[in-house]
């Protein structure tokens, strides 16, 4: 009994390392792959030539293999935690309720033996799980349109990523989901590595208040550079950065 129980534990132990190592890689390549596509803010000569230059050297094409493995093998792992049966999904969105009314109730209203209180860690991996399935349709979309494009001239003139295409999709009504998945995202992915760095001791170094303050920071700051970018895709807004490339124009 005592080496099943050391086996289980050695197999949910693995099983930790794997999703949280491939959040971690998923989250890493997310937010290069936000600063990648802001270089649209420069203009359509800047994002061409970043674009070009990632396909030509073949760091594109392997790119989106191993993003939409690593998609996969996280899907896979991280959904272990999820409520599997209908019984269970019901008694998550009644924690979940419970917790968003918690504390709002007035003091003299309120009772001492209460089943719910005001509880962050819950909160916040509640709103990961929701905003997990939201990543799992959405962002699965994104990676085959994007394979789609790297891998052939389906969209465009070329075989390749490029800024005309790139704007005419999401002008033309694409900036909705992509708005969806970039908020999902970001959250999701701020969450995640916030309850990584608890889980594997950064609570030792820095409170936990500290660590949410640098979560939060990092989510407004990307989410930013993000939605900005979506912003001048959709053609709403000139590249702010457009004058850096001036001199260089023929």
């Amino acid at each position: 009994m005592t080496e099943r129980v050391r086996t289980s534990a050695d197999r949910q132990l693995a099983y930790e390392i794997i999703s949280g190592g491939s959040g971690l890689l998923l989250a890493l390549f997310m937010w290069g792959h936000v600063v990648l596509v802001g270089s649209i803010l420069t203009g359509a000569r800047g994002f061409d030539w970043l674009a070009t230059l990632l396909e030509d050297y073949y760091v594109a094409q392997p790119a989106v293999l191993a993003v939409f493995f690593l998609f996969c093998v996280h899907a896979v792992y991280a959904a272990r935690k999820v409520p599997a049966q209908l019984r269970e999904r019901r008694r998550m969105l009644e924690l979940a309720r419970g917790l968003e009314r918690s504390g709002r109730e007035k003091v003299a209203t309120r009772t001492d033996h209460s089943p719910f209180r005001p509880h962050v860690e819950s909160m916040l991996w509640i709103w990961q799980v929701r905003t997990g399935f939201v990543i799992l349709v959405l962002g699965s979309f994104h990676l085959v349109l994007i394979g789609a494009d790297v891998f052939t001239p389906l969209f465009g003139d070329v075989t390749g990523i490029e800024a005309a295409s790139s704007a005419e999709r999401v002008a033309a009504g694409l900036w909705i989901p992509y708005a969806i998945l970039l908020l999902c995202v970001e959250f999701h992915a701020g969450v995640g590595l916030y309850r990584l760095a608890v889980k594997w001791g950064a609570g030792l170094w820095l409170s936990r208040a500290a660590l949410h303050r640098i979560e939060q920071l990092i989510f407004w700051v990307v989410l930013g550079l993000g939605a900005l970018t979506l912003v001048v895709l959709a053609g709403w807004l000139d590249p702010p950065l457009a004058f850096l490339l001036e001199g260089g124009a023929t």
